[in-house]
């Protein structure tokens, strides 16, 4: 009977990472299509806000210009609020590597290259510093919480603290682009003459 349940179990959690793989590259093929409509996504305020922010969190496959809106958003809307909804965006967006990694993190580790060994070496972080680990990597720009996402997937980093270190993480990231973007581009356009 036990045999019988580990082996419905991992036919789970091949399902899941399966699931997740195909949602991160259904998010970077949306994105390449109705590329358009993400640039215009800006124009929608802070919903703009939050939606870039899940397809930036969401994949690296395809660059998505979510700083850019954030930073021009935060030039003219609250910056408060504007980092409040990339930050939630982007780690609605980021539970989809967490699930990718939770299911497919295996797969990894046999594979090959600079992938691989980027992979392995977040692995070890997230085993030994998780929580910090993932709070700084999701606070600042950096390529590698990707990877350390994965890892914390892979190695069963329960699922509601992913989620609120990467919320907390990411709205200070939001935060921070945010913030620049209200000081930096509102002192431009003040420089320029624009009234604010």
């Amino acid at each position: 009977m036990e045999p019988e349940v580990k082996s419905s179990s991992a036919k789970w959690v091949y399902i899941v990472g399966i699931l997740g793989a195909l949602a991160t590259l259904f998010m970077a093929v949306a994105v390449v299509y109705f590329y358009e409509f993400v640039r215009a996504l800006e124009h929608y305020g802070y919903l703009g806000a939050f939606m870039i922010s899940i397809l930036g969190g969401a994949t690296i496959i395809v660059p998505v210009p979510m700083l850019v809106v954030v930073f021009a958003l935060g030039g003219v809307l609250t910056p408060y609020w504007v980092g409040v909804a990339a930050g939630l965006g982007e780690t609605i967006g980021a539970l989809v590597i967490y699930i990718t990694g939770y299911g497919g993190g295996t797969a990894l580790m046999y594979s090959s290259g600079k992938l691989q060994s980027t992979y392995l070496r977040m692995m070890r972080l997230i085993e030994r510093r998780g929580s910090m680990a993932l709070f700084i990597l999701s606070a600042v720009l950096n390529p590698f919480f990707y990877p350390a996402a994965l890892a914390a997937g892979a190695s069963r980093f329960g699922i509601k603290r992913y989620f609120f270190i990467c919320l907390l993480g990411k709205t200070i990231k939001g935060f921070t682009v945010a913030y620049a973007g209200y000081y930096g581009l509102r002192g431009l356009l003040r420089m320029l003459g624009a009234p604010l």
